[in-house]
């Protein structure tokens, strides 16, 4: 469900960065429609009234191998140019001819534009009115979409291309090092889709795709500068877009490590006041008790008091020292040795220059819990709990002696144990458990003063 939430929060945000795009890159379009919905009826009048005052003129066409062409005018009715000059002829340029379908021989009534004064120039045509007589309201060729519609077309074009490039650029963000690759998916798709972007052709006038035009149209700044804008943004966006999924993310694991730490105590503390442990002393208490043994019965009592004391407390301790650390696991040790009566035995070798080295409490509690708990303990053999340093590292180890009927294990301890250990020092320990031993090394970390 919380994947699904944020896959719609993502494409909502993506449109509407798609959209702003669009109408930015749009606000020439946008903004020439602005001005002609307030042209008054009176202007749009004046400009029709100079339209048709236009000086015209009428000829037969004639064209040439190139292209272009000329206008020939009855010899009978010359053309007056406004520095009363004549002309007998109206250059007609291959655009226009293109536009208006012009053929050879048709007769043509048409706008001029007359040449600049003292130029030998001919008078070149401007807007052809009649075609053989027919009346021309707009060129044949020339038949550019109403301006509302391209500038629509504009929208959809630049709204399609900026949301995909945004699509793809936040898209799987989850994976790591793929920045590069997509930027450079983005560059391709941005390349390719300038050809399907669409533009005004000069020779014709029409809307059209980049692709449609003749070569030497294919370039195209405008539309390059705008499918740019899109893709600087795209890649910005999906910069920042990542940046912010990785603070998100570490925030989720710090969370979730910290709710993780929360349930980790928990468990240890229900593993350490375990309701077994806590009878069996007591038992062994009352062992002491009847065969009227009152200072060891006393001291018994002192060491149950101190391993429960030090549980309760170092609980909701992160680290301790391995000094304090093993004057529980001694005082702990030696509840087991009255249970064990000379059958368990504890062989410490600890150096101590790493006394103050520290290492997450309750360490050692597991350890020597699950060492008692799953081999078999008699006098004929003896058990061995080995607590020592090797360099900076503390190795806890025993040999294997199972049970015949072995105790059913969860393996929670040594799970919560590796998982507190990496949450509090960031490194892990090392468990070798072979046929004939079990071992493991503890990294003991460097007091920071």
């Amino acid at each position: 469900m919380n994947v699904l939430k944020y896959k719609r929060s993502n494409l909502a945000i993506n449109i509407l960065i798609a959209v702003v795009i669009a109408l930015t890159v749009n606000f020439s379009y946008l903004l020439s429609m602005i001005v002609a919905e307030r042209e008054t009826a009176d202007q749009r009048q004046i400009m029709e009234q100079e339209r048709m005052q236009r000086p015209e003129a009428k000829g037969v066409l004639q064209l040439s191998a190139d292209g272009y062409g000329y206008l020939i005018v009855d010899n009978n009715t010359p053309i007056t140019l406004p520095d009363d000059s004549l002309a007998d002829s109206i250059y007609v340029g291959n655009r226009k001819i293109r536009w208006y379908n012009l053929q050879q021989g048709d007769t043509i009534l048409c706008t001029f534009f007359p040449p600049r004064p003292n130029s030998r120039a001919n008078p070149s045509l401007d807007e052809v009115r009649q075609q053989n007589g027919n009346e021309i309201s707009a060129p044949v060729i020339y038949d550019r979409p109403k301006r509302n519609q391209d500038t629509m077309a504009q929208m959809i074009y630049y709204f399609l291309l900026t949301w995909l490039l945004l699509t793809v650029m936040t898209f799987r963000i989850d994976k790591r090092g793929n920045y590069l690759y997509r930027c450079a998916t983005v560059i391709v798709i941005t390349i390719a889709c300038y050809f399907l972007a669409p533009s005004v052709s000069w020779m014709t006038g029409k809307s059209t795709m980049i692709f449609r035009h003749q070569p030497h149209e294919m370039i195209n700044w405008m539309v390059i500068m705008k499918c740019t804008i899109s893709l600087v943004v795209a890649i910005l966006y999906g910069r920042i877009y990542q940046l912010i999924y990785q603070q998100q993310k570490v925030l989720l694991e710090n969370e979730h490590l910290r709710t993780e730490n929360i349930q980790s105590r928990y468990n240890m503390l229900v593993g350490q006041i375990n309701p077994h442990f806590f009878f069996n002393s007591l038992n062994s208490l009352s062992m002491l008790v009847r065969d009227s043994k009152e200072d060891k019965a006393l001291e018994y009592i002192d060491q149950l008091s101190y391993t429960f004391r030090y549980i309760l407390q170092n609980g909701q301790n992160t680290k301790s020292t391995l000094k304090d650390e093993m004057e529980f696991a001694k005082a702990y040790g030696e509840l087991f040795k009255v249970r064990y009566a000379d059958k368990l035995f504890f062989d410490i070798d600890i150096d101590e220059s790493y006394d103050e080295w520290t290492l997450p409490a309750l360490t050692l509690q597991p350890l020597i819990g699950n060492a008692v708990k799953h081999n078999t303990i008699t006098k004929r053999n003896p058990f061995h709990i080995s607590i020592r340093t090797d360099g900076s590292t503390l190795v806890v180890s025993n040999q294997k002696a199972p049970k015949l009927e072995p105790e059913p294990s969860t393996g929670i301890g040594l799970k919560n144990l590796r998982s507190r250990w990496q949450l509090i020092t960031g490194t892990d320990i090392e468990i070798i458990d072979s046929e004939t031993e079990f071992i493991v090394r503890l990294p003991l970390q460097k007091p920071e003063n």
